[in-house]
This record gives C-alpha cells, structure tokens and sequence, in this order.
C-alpha cells in the first residue's frame, strides 16, 4: 500500500521551507500536520520517540528526520524532476547553509525583534541550546558583525549567479538552490528591512529569490495530528534490516542504540537498529499511541550511543 506523504512542521519554520520548496519543484501532493513551534509537542514525539526538531517527515509508519535526510527520501521516492545533481558535494553545501549562514542570520532577526518574542518561546530555545542563552541584547549589538559575515555569505550566492542563470546550475533548480536560499527567505519574512538592505548590493540574489518563491509548495491538504497518528498505527514500516560491513563500530540490526543530534535539540531517540549507512540509521520502537515505527536519522550531525 502506498501512503502520502505527511509533512509535520509549522509554516514559519525556515527549514520546513526548504521541504516545501522541493515539494514544489517536483509538483509533489502532501499532507500538512501543523505542529507547535515550541515544547510540548504531544502529537509529534509519539511518532519521533522524542526528537524534537522541525519538520519531520512521515510516510506510513516510517518517520524521517533532518531536511537533509528528508530530501534525499524525496529524491530516491521521487526522482523525477532531479534536483541532487552532486550528491556528495550538495549536502557539504547544505551544511554550509544550516549552520555558518544560519549562524549569521539568527541574530539579525532576533536581535531586531527579540523584546517582542514570547518568554516562553525563549527558554524552549534555551533548552535547544544549553550551552547559549537566548540573550537577544547581546545578538542587538553583535548585529554589526553579523551584517559583514550574512552580506559575504549573500556575495556567495551572488557570484554563482552574475552570469545571468535563473538558478544557481542554470536553467532548472536544484537541491542547491534548497539550500542557499534558507537564510534570504527567513531573514526576508521575519526582519524584511534588514534583508532589503543587505540585498540591495545583489539584485541577482534577489531576483532569483523571487523566482523560487514564485514555484510554491505543491498541491497539499491539511491533515489532523490524531489522522497521522492513526496511519502510522495501521501501517507496517517499509524497512528491512540490514547489515553494514563497513560499520566501524560493528554495529548490527537487533542492537539496542540512541541517536541524538549533535549540535542543538539534542534528545536521545532510543530504539532497535534496523539498518544503517554512511549515510543513514533506522531504528525500530514501539509507542502506546502511535504503535511500532521506525525513525530514521542521517549519520552526518548525529550521533549514535550504545542503548
């Protein structure tokens, strides 16, 4: 039995937004559960086992976690229109955008608009980040640097561009374009007049911005949270164990591990493996209300314990 594809995630989330783009690129259907963007997420963790992050990606009873491992589903379930072109090369790209433009993106919005952020979405996000209070005082006067590191990130994207391609490998978009325009579309919704000022050095940037916004997110329909529940409860996961032989730890299917991110949000998932990669671990658990799952992690900025 085929199943549809069921994004959990909220419309203001940045990295939701790369999921829908590749959605729209590919003139995808889904389903939209729209989930809190804040602790607790009494519909979600069922199904994750405890992951908290935003989005997460269901398809029957297998859910998947991290953008960078949600797209490549959609790529292997969806090959056509193809936008991985590099696989290797393109997710080093993605890592660049998640995390050093993020980095620099993150304290021109909160900076600007932190007085009005609800205290309760704060210490959610200061439990996300341990190590790092959320301090938008301090992100207010480091705006200034944060303004030099964003405008050479955006000269990035702008160099790629000033030949006159539509997109960043020419006339089609691709998993590169996902990537580098996360950080234009978050600071662009959420502190417009920084963004305008920082762009207006690169139309180009612009210009292609406005041309993947203009693609949209596919055909979707909402869905309840006790629907997608419920799927996963009645459906039977599509994976299959397997050994690795290049594992370097030895770890075999049946072994009891924990996954964990290893930058922010970093609750552990606990499970039996059913198969994993250099690129990809599945375990299997089993939940009172969403029944047996398995959950599946990339392998880059995870980590994986003993259970």
């Amino acid at each position: 039995m085929a199943h549809e594809i069921i994004l959990h995630h909220y419309w203001t989330s940045p990295f939701s937004e790369k999921v829908r783009l590749v959605f729209g690129i590919k003139g995808l259907s889904w389903r939209s559960v729209e989930i809190p963007n804040m602790m607790p997420k009494p519909d979600l963790l069922p199904l994750t086992g405890g992951y908290r992050k935003t989005p997460v990606m269901q398809i029957g009873a297998d859910i998947y976690c991290d953008t960078q491992l949600i797209i490549r589903e959609i790529e292997r379930r969806h090959p056509t229109p193809r936008i991985i072109r590099d696989p290797g090369l393109s997710f080093a790209i993605g890592f660049w955008s998640d995390m050093r433009f993020f980095q620099a993106t993150i304290p021109l919005i909160f900076g600007e608009v932190g007085p009005a952020i609800p205290e309760a979405f704060k210490k959610d996000r200061e439990q996300m980040f341990p190590e790092r209070p959320f301090d938008h005082v301090a992100m207010k006067a480091a705006i200034p640097i944060f303004k030099d590191q964003w405008r050479a990130h955006a000269d990035l994207l702008s160099a790629q561009l000033k030949d006159g391609r539509k997109f960043l490998h020419g006339a089609e978009p691709s998993i590169d374009d996902v990537h580098g325009v996360l950080n234009v579309w978050f600071l662009k919704n959420f502190y417009a007049p920084t963004a305008d000022a920082l762009l207006k050095e690169f139309p180009l940037v612009t210009a292609w911005f406005e041309r993947l916004k203009g693609i949209g997110h596919g055909k979707y329909e909402p869905m309840s949270a006790e629907d997608a529940l419920a799927i996963a409860r009645r459906a039977t996961s599509e994976a299959l164990p397997l050994a690795d032989p290049h594992d370097p730890n030895g770890r075999k299917p049946g072994d009891r591990v924990k996954v964990a991110a290893d930058d922010y949000g970093r609750d552990q998932v606990a499970g039996e493996l059913v198969f994993s990669n250099a690129q990809e671990i599945a375990i299997k658990r089993g939940d009172p209300v969403a029944g047996e799952v398995v959950v599946h992690f990339p392998r880059a900025g995870f980590n994986v314990f003993p259970g």
